[in-house]
């Protein structure tokens, strides 16, 4: 199953267990976040990420360009359990 079969997937899924009055005021406020033109200053597919340097699981901090030094760097955005 391709990435965006497996997105599809979890959108049907999502709708089935939200409330329509909800996901409408989520679709509302996802728009007027977009409206807002923050989306203009957002890295996109394709652009290269700033340098940065955070603390790893452990607490001690880890910079990107050390991690690129040896090897490809993959970043991922965990934003923690709601």
């Amino acid at each position: 199953m391709s990435l965006e079969e497996s997105l599809a997937k979890l959108r049907e899924a999502s709708a089935e267990r939200i409330p329509e009055e909800i996901r409408m005021k989520m679709g509302a406020a996802t728009q007027a976040i977009r409206d807002s033109g923050i989306m203009d200053g957002v890295i996109k597919v394709g652009d290269t990420l700033p340098s940065f340097s955070l603390p790893n699981s452990d607490g001690t901090i880890v910079s990107s360009a050390d991690l690129l030094a040896k090897g490809n760097l993959v970043v991922t955005i965990y934003r923690g359990h709601w």
